[in-house]
């Protein structure tokens, strides 16, 4: 078993996979039991390629001919479970500290299945939620699409794409899968959600590769487990084409997909004139704001930079039924406003204009602003003059 502040993750003493997971908040039990399966493909002509999936039926079961080597460790920081399988390490860490690391699972699997034929490997995670064959995924990391499970159609076209993160839910209970790697997500029974992690096909499916997938490499597939407590709500309302994340779900979905980067390097001379910290900003970003680029624009006359730069701010739209304290954000909303000249520590705005998407036009009553205002999913960008 992992603890934390949050929660208690149980696990099969013969898998070593997650079963149980207990919120301390409510001290309720769910079952979240995760675990793996192959597809094979279809014994027709037409077999899966690599852009075509056609399984031989539903998924089998990932079968281990001898008990996998498990491994637990504890610390103060974090502490996890270490499985290792005939063709995948998975690792599930519980890190035990206040705030945004510790509210979620963070899952780690290496896949390795060179040696196999014509067979893909999957993760599924079931529970007792009740979601009715229907399941949420994003587009491009912006927007959540609702998807619904249809028995009629052949099992493959129930599948979608999922960017950054795919969820479940029902009145009480929101279970969100947040990926660090575009994969094929689906939900083919009520309560589940299973990724495609690797892909290992013999022949070509005739849509202009020429070849296989037989390239496979040691893969790392990334993944945050959220479980989150919904105020009540009434499902008819469920029937809207719309939904959004919650904003503890959008800051996860920020941690996994834009970590921080550490660089090393070796001691010489140059080290003492490092900036011991850098802190560009004199306060966290809103919650539901996320600054997509900030960067130099290129001189008109040379290859130079000019004085200006671009920035381009995408303010985030979330369900707000959904519990926000004891969060530990270190943020907060306010509403889609922000003052720029409060926003940089040791810069000076000299001037900030709106300007299109592109940067290529200019708006007629374009003019010097202070304060810039965002409706939810939106992005803007504008030319910013720091002194």
């Amino acid at each position: 078993m992992l603890e934390n502040h949050y929660m208690k993750i149980w696990f099969s003493g013969n898998s070593g996979l997650v079963e149980k997971i207990n919120t301390k908040e409510d001290n309720k039990n769910y079952r979240i039991k995760l675990e793996f399966a192959w597809y094979g493909t279809t014994s027709n002509r037409d077999k899966s390629g690599a852009y075509l999936f056609l399984p031989d039926g539903e998924s089998k079961p990932y079968v281990f001919s001898d008990p996998p080597i498990i491994r637990v460790t504890h610390g103060i920081i974090f502490s996890e479970v270490t499985t290792f399988f005939n063709h995948v390490t998975h690792i599930v860490r519980l890190y035990k500290v206040h705030g945004l690391e510790g509210q979620s699972l963070e899952i780690s699997n290496i896949v390795d299945i060179r040696g196999e034929y014509n067979r893909e490997i999957a993760m599924r995670v079931s529970s007792d939620i009740e979601s009715h064959n229907k399941f949420y995924t994003d587009l491009n990391g912006y927007q959540i699409q609702p998807r619904q499970t249809m028995s009629k159609l052949p099992l493959q076209a129930n599948f979608y794409p999922m960017t950054t993160m795919a969820y479940i839910q029902d009145s009480k209970i929101r279970l969100t899968l947040h990926s660090a790697q575009s994969l094929g997500v689906a939900s083919l029974k009520s309560g589940q959600l299973e990724v495609i992690m690797d892909r290992r096909l013999m022949q070509d499916d005739n849509r202009g590769l020429g070849q296989g997938v037989q390239d496979n490499k040691i893969t790392a597939n990334l993944f945050r487990l959220l479980l989150e407590k919904r105020n009540e709500v009434n499902m008819k309302e469920e029937q809207s084409p719309v939904s959004y994340p919650s904003i503890l779900s959008h800051v996860t979905s920020s941690f996994i997909n834009h970590p921080v980067i550490p660089m090393i390097t070796s001691a010489g001379s140059f080290i003492s004139s490092l900036l011991n910290t850098f802190s560009p900003l004199t306060s966290s970003m809103p919650c539901d704001m996320h600054i997509v680029n900030l960067r130099t624009i290129q001189s008109k006359t040379d290859s130079g930079p000019s004085e200006e730069a671009a920035l381009i701010l995408h303010r985030k739209g979330f369900d707000c039924r959904f519990p926000n304290t004891d969060l530990g954000l270190l943020c907060s909303t306010t509403q889609g406003k922000l003052w720029v000249h409060k926003l940089f520590n040791k810069f000076h705005v000299e001037s900030l204009i709106s300007t299109s998407l592109s940067l290529m036009h200019s708006f007629p009553d374009a003019r010097n602003i202070s304060e810039i205002s965002m409706n939810p999913m939106e992005i803007n960008t504008y030319r910013i003059q720091l002194r």
